[in-house]
């Protein structure tokens, strides 16, 4: 089905999917960087700290093959959307940005407070720990959503042709 007063031929950008693909590359890459960072390279926590240190790898292992799949599966979908010429760069760009922030948040206030999985340190105080994880989180995901906004006015304001 053909838009009239678009060019035969010319592809049409899909905003929301461009959004949300680099949404699930920016969650996935921010997991990478919570388990290369805090779980492998300082040692800080496993996945799942309230049982054996062999559990807490067999979690960091889980975690790390899930952030490869969603990886992996972001960037055929991104691939996808370049193939058909059909990704929209701002609204991909605010994606990215509101995965990583989602992302973080969720470690923060679900795994760190509400579910105690881990902290993000023992043997020392972690609010200031918290706040930096939370208010990083925050900072990114407020990017995003300026940069989803600013990207949806820019769209509604281009020409259809």
């Amino acid at each position: 089905m053909n838009d009239p007063e678009r060019p035969l031929g010319r592809p049409r950008p899909e905003p929301r999917r461009s959004l949300a693909v680099c949404a699930l590359i920016g969650a996935a890459l921010m997991a990478a960087v919570d388990e290369i960072v805090f779980h492998q390279l300082l040692a800080w926590h496993h996945f799942y700290d309230r049982s054996t240190t062999d559990i807490g790898l067999l979690s960091d292992g889980l975690l790390h093959t899930a952030e490869l799949l969603a990886l992996v599966s972001g960037f055929f979908l991104y691939a996808d959307l370049r193939r058909r010429r059909a990704l929209a760069a701002a609204h991909a760009r605010a994606g990215l940005f509101i995965g990583l922030g989602a992302f973080q948040l969720f470690d923060g206030v679900v795994d760190h407070k509400l579910l105690r999985l881990h902290q993000i340190r023992y043997g020392t105080d972690v609010t200031p720990y918290d706040w930096a994880w939370n208010l990083g989180g925050l900072a990114l995901l407020l990017i995003g959503c300026a940069l989803a906004l600013r990207a949806a006015r820019r769209s509604r304001s281009e020409p259809t042709t």
